[in-house]
């Protein structure tokens, strides 16, 4: 069990890039970052809007609190349309909340991990830095 545990630490090891390189890969976890930063402010702003859409659609030609209801302007297969419609925005913009809120948790996750593995890089520079054995 024990030269199990040490292969997949080796293997582990093998995927990080070298201590050599750790400040390039620190530029480039930020800038990676950055970008799914850049993402998930779209994919957030898409889900607020389409929701937002559609409860505009239903304040504005299917409630009785907003005026234009009262007048008559709307036939029967006007409301049901816009109806239909006004539920399948508020819908998709649920949908497009839900999948910003699992982007989310992928994109704190993949912080997390990036952070652990410059910490790993920061040891393993200190270290050859000392003299010391890398493993």
């Amino acid at each position: 069990m024990e030269q199990q545990d040490n292969n997949l630490r080796e293997r582990l090891l093998a995927q990080l890039p070298q201590p050599e390189n750790v400040a390039a890969y620190r530029e480039e976890t930020a800038s990676l970052m950055a970008r799914h930063e850049k993402a998930l402010f779209w994919e957030n702003w898409s889900a607020r809007t389409f929701a937002l859409l559609g409860v505009a659609l239903y304040l504005f030609a299917l409630s009785p609190l907003i005026p234009l209801h009262g007048q008559n302007l709307l036939g029967v297969n006007e409301k049901i349309f816009l109806g239909v419609m006004a539920g399948l925005l508020f819908f998709i913009g649920l949908i497009y909340a839900l999948g910003f809120q699992v982007s989310r948790s992928k994109v704190d996750l993949l912080k997390e991990l990036k952070q652990v593995q410059l910490q790993v890089l920061e040891v393993q520079a200190k270290l050859e830095k000392d003299g010391g054995p890398r493993s």
